[in-house]
């Protein structure tokens, strides 16, 4: 008896997950809609949709347009049922956005970071207040929301307490998570930001339909997120996607890691902006900041043969690193994002250009190479659906809630 109530129940939850994921990802929908994408039958999907919106995930949006039989009623996720906030914290600077739970942006804000002074303490202490303050701003009670997703660089070390190894910044083993703990009962789900930008594109963006894809962050640093059959690849600790610290050129530019000849030395903007600045016979590139350092060298290419040189070689070199990437993982789409990327989006055909030189031709030929379409938001988008990810999977059970219709005896579908 107690075998099949488990059974029964595990069935019930993988039916809840299916419907769940469907309408959250593809919705609206209709019920035949789902009937036909998830393969369960009619008496499985009324049944559970009725939970559904019994418990507040799921709305009624209005009859679907007829075709000549009786219009069917479109679902949605309800937007109202919880928040998520979105935390991106990059090299230069923090973003905190929260969202409901159609992942409609309702506030964010943004801190400035010193990268000289990225210190633990004052990057939580930067995360924390931004947690405050996006929900103030929307009056949303920390009771309304479902989680805080925190996309980082570096390598993301998880256990009961996620930890972060980011050398580059100077930081071994900081226990992040404990730190923004102390200041916050809301959960905490914690990866590197690669990951969470892939996982924003490969829901939302460039990589929708896309069993293999990899997904290629350049700001000031550079990493990737491999993601084959479907699934991500993270490797045995999760350092999987280093892809900044592979080697593009033997014995060549220092890394800020340590190691010399990186791709970051490359084609991070921090080392983009110094190659130019090399170029220029040591005269400092006009800006206050990377990113209006790296504006002023995109707008003077169109009449100074310098930057375009420094541009051009850039195209080559990034190209060269897609092109590793298309040998090692043959995936079907590799997305370019970042903020970064985005301001050297210009340099998408030579960069395409580049890689097909340089990679073997049958996967190169198989391959497309795409800007991200989410912009500078992915990485806090990505961060914030890694709650709504875990509520997914868990088919909209929260974590601490007893699931009310099985605490009554309710029949499992």
């Amino acid at each position: 008896m107690e075998l099949a109530r488990a059974t029964n129940r595990s069935v019930r939850l993988r039916n809840r997950s299916a419907l769940l994921s469907r309408l959250f990802l593809d919705g609206p929908l209709t019920r035949q809609h789902l009937m036909r994408s998830t393969g369960l039958s009619q008496p499985a999907v009324s049944n559970v949709v009725a939970d559904l919106i019994d418990e507040g995930l799921v709305a009624e949006a209005g009859a679907a347009e007829s075709d000549g039989g009786r219009p069917g009623m479109m679902l949605r996720v309800a937007s109202r049922y919880a928040h998520v906030v979105g935390v991106d914290v990059g090299e230069t600077r923090i973003r905190v956005e929260l969202f409901d739970f159609a992942m409609t942006l309702l506030s964010s804000v943004e801190y400035s970071l010193d990268p000289a002074r990225t210190e633990p303490s004052a990057v939580a202490g930067h995360v924390l207040a931004g947690i405050d303050t996006v929900t103030t701003r929307a009056r949303v009670s920390p009771a309304d929301v479902l989680g805080v997703g925190i996309g980082v660089s570096g390598v993301v070390e998880q256990g009961v307490e996620a930890v972060v190894h980011a050398q580059a910044l100077g930081w071994g083993r900081v226990p992040l998570e404990r730190l923004i703990r102390a200041g916050t009962d809301l959960p905490l789900h914690i990866d590197n930001g690669a990951n969470t930008l892939g996982q924003a594109e490969m829901w939302f963006g460039a990589g929708r339909g896309a069993r293999h894809a990899v997904f290629a962050l350049v700001g000031s640093g550079v990493g990737a997120a491999v993601v084959t059959d479907g699934a991500a690849y993270r490797g045995a600790s999760s350092s999987a996607g280093e892809w900044g610290h592979t080697t593009l050129v033997y014995g060549g530019r220092s890394c800020r890691c340590g190691a010399r000849g990186c791709l970051e030395a490359y084609v991070g903007a921090e080392a983009i902006i110094d190659r130019y600045r090399e170029a220029r016979g040591g005269r400092a590139v006009p800006g206050a900041d990377e990113e209006s350092q790296l504006a002023a060298l995109v707008e003077a290419a169109a009449e100074s043969p310098t930057a375009r040189r420094v541009l051009d070689e850039t195209a080559g070199y990034l190209g060269a690193g897609v092109a590793n990437l298309i040998n090692l993982f043959n995936p079907e789409r590799v997305v370019l994002g970042g903020w970064a990327a985005m301001a050297l989006g210009d340099l998408l055909p030579a960069v395409r250009e580049a890689a097909g030189r340089q990679a073997l031709r049958q996967p190169y030929e198989q391959a497309s190479i795409e800007l991200c379409r989410l912009g500078v938001d992915a990485v806090a988008l990505g961060a914030a659906t890694l709650p709504i990810a875990r509520l997914l999977a868990a088919g909209g059970v929260r974590p601490g809630r007893a699931d009310r219709r099985t605490r009554k005896g309710a029949p499992l579908h």
